[in-house]
């Protein structure tokens, strides 16, 4: 078994909040595009514009970019409750049940194709689970404080070392995101930790508390009740950007190019700037 190797980068693993500046505030309007009515919990996007929606009752319907129906998952009585949805890949999508410690592994049409039992391979706290880019799949190992990476049958490839050694504190990351060559560890409580595919850290950016994290075009996005945050990390500067909404009523909060997903108790509404 071969060993992910973690080189820390001194020059940025030092505090980065005392070197991050916030850019002024800027305000932006929303414009109000669809509105879905329905009592969902969850939702998620990808990269083809198909929304998917997690109901109460924990069923998955799958909207194409005309926000017609396009297909459901609805065996809800195995697993319990879905914990994570990850769209990342249209082809591949994973549907995480942390009670379970199992990822299901749907095809386009929301059909069942592959299932992994995390407890087989001796992984048993998960909360942060993602579609890796070589159609392989990320966990982080809460127990073993690790990254790592299995294949289809649960093997394990990669393992990072213990996090509790490399910093000195343990992490508990929410998520994970690959994207464009990296690999974006996100704890509301430490910040982001920024990977390169072999396992040599990037960035440590110590922006906390933000919520509904997201990774695009390699800027990290967030929001809290007021704002939406977005920064560049070699840029080392936030953007403050008010929207004419009240987040603090959104259940969750999604960017997808020049669209804002807004979730609240009565539906999924659709913004474009």
């Amino acid at each position: 078994m071969e060993k992910l190797k973690i080189i820390l980068w001194l020059i940025v693993t030092s505090s980065f909040a005392n070197n991050v500046y916030s850019a002024a505030d800027t305000t932006i309007l929303l414009n109000r595009q669809k509105f879905i009515a329905g009592s969902f919990v969850d939702f998620y996007t990808d990269a083809l514009n198909n929304i998917y929606v997690v109901t109460q009752s924990n069923q998955i319907k799958k909207l194409d970019a005309n926000y017609d129906s396009a297909a459901v998952y609805d065996d809800v009585r195995r697993y319990g409750d879905i914990y994570s949805f990850d769209a990342s890949n249209p082809l591949k999508e994973l549907v995480y049940y942390k009670d379970f410690s199992t990822i299901l592994v749907l095809d386009r049409h929301l059909n069942p194709r592959n299932t992994i039992d995390l407890r087989a391979a001796g992984i048993i706290q998960v909360k942060a689970v993602a579609a890796s880019y070589d159609n392989n799949y990320w966990v982080f190992d809460e127990l073993d404080n690790k990254i790592k990476k299995l294949d289809d049958n649960g093997n394990l490839l990669l393992e990072s070392a213990d996090f509790r050694v490399l910093f000195g504190e343990e992490y508990n990351p929410t998520c994970i995101i690959d994207n464009e060559g990296l690999l974006y560890l996100y704890d509301e409580k430490n910040g982001w930790l920024i990977f390169d595919y072999y396992g040599a850290l990037k960035q440590k950016v110590q922006l906390k508390g933000w919520k509904n994290v997201q990774v695009e075009n390699k800027n990290l996005l967030g929001n809290d009740t007021i704002y939406l945050y977005i920064t560049y990390p070699a840029a080392i500067n936030i953007q403050q950007i008010k929207p004419n909404i009240n987040l603090a009523s959104a259940i969750k909060i999604q960017k997808r190019g020049n669209k804002f997903f807004v979730l609240t108790k009565d539906g999924l509404t659709i913004y474009t700037l």
